[in-house]
């Protein structure tokens, strides 16, 4: 007979408070939903601030520069700086010296700002009608979504039948959110299963065609974060056990599960089904 798992301690804000000296909150799920901050999010970050305690925004999202992300959150009343938000976007400028594609032709998806992150990270970004070197799928909207990911296609598959190399970057893993309400959304790593799902059927021997996956729950942005503050003594507070929960245990720090976005009503089971968070959290109400 199995052993059922052990039961996830459950943590209260002000505890958490105490135990770390750096927080990194994911965006959607976390501290907002949809065109809303959630309930305690304005609250934990006036408290984090006023007890000097460091904190991060790290955001698988690639739709929106830093300074856009800012000032959506101020918006909502969450008084965050550019300066305080780890977007997978930005992990592109690294992606892009290690693989030397400085000057090359990228089909972006996604809004202006996914354009914006592929052309400070050194690359011209083209359309799909065009010949390109990379295609980065930077998000799930801006786009007409059939007509762009049938040319797309179309183009990916003469590129391969001409064997000529293509890089396919993905910064944002995310296959759904936390939307406004109680929705859900499409991320961009949807997309991207779309377009492997048509280069697995075509090319049946070719595993290589896949994109290359940046944003948690790998992890070059929890590097990021460590380069920010210095310490390990960081705490990840997120929605998702795929991304936020796994990629904080394998950095080696601790993570807490917050029952307000994707994977709640999966935390009694999580530490025999999948990764287990450190805590878990009912609610950023202090």
């Amino acid at each position: 007979m199995d052993t059922p798992p052990e039961k996830i301690p459950e943590i209260a804000v002000a505890e958490l408070i105490d135990r770390y000296s750096v927080f990194l909150l994911d965006a959607y799920g976390v501290i907002m939903r949809g065109s809303a901050a959630l309930p305690g999010a304005p609250e934990l970050i006036a408290e984090l601030d006023r007890r000097g305690k460091r904190y991060y925004v790290m955001t698988n999202d690639a739709s929106a520069l830093p300074s856009t992300r800012a000032e959506r959150l101020q918006g909502l009343g969450l008084p965050v700086g550019p300066d305080r938000i780890i977007t997978s976007g930005a992990l592109l400028v690294g992606y892009f010296e290690a693989n030397n594609l400085s000057g090359s032709r990228c089909v972006v998806l996604g809004p202006e700002d996914s354009s914006r992150y592929v052309e400070l990270a050194g690359g011209r970004v083209v359309p799909p009608t065009d010949d390109f070197d990379a295609i980065v799928i930077g998000d799930q909207s801006g786009f007409p979504f059939l007509e762009t990911l049938d040319a797309l296609m179309s183009a990916l598959f003469h590129k391969v039948d001409r064997q000529e190399d293509v890089h396919l970057i993905l910064p944002n893993p995310d296959l759904i959110y936390p939307d406004r309400d109680e929705g859900y959304g499409f991320a961009s790593a949807s997309v991207a299963l779309i377009l492997e799902a048509a280069l697995e059927l075509r090319y049946p021997d070719r595993p290589d065609l896949r994109f290359v996956r940046l944003g948690k729950p790998h992890p070059a942005i929890f590097a990021e974060a460590l380069r920010r503050s210095g310490t390990m003594d960081m705490v990840m507070m997120g929605d998702q056990l795929e991304t936020d929960i796994r990629g904080a245990n394998d950095f080696g720090i601790d993570s807490v599960l917050v029952d307000t976005g994707v994977s709640a009503a999966e935390t009694e089971t999580s530490g025999r089904l999948g990764p287990r968070p450190t805590y878990r959290l009912r609610s950023l109400e202090l």
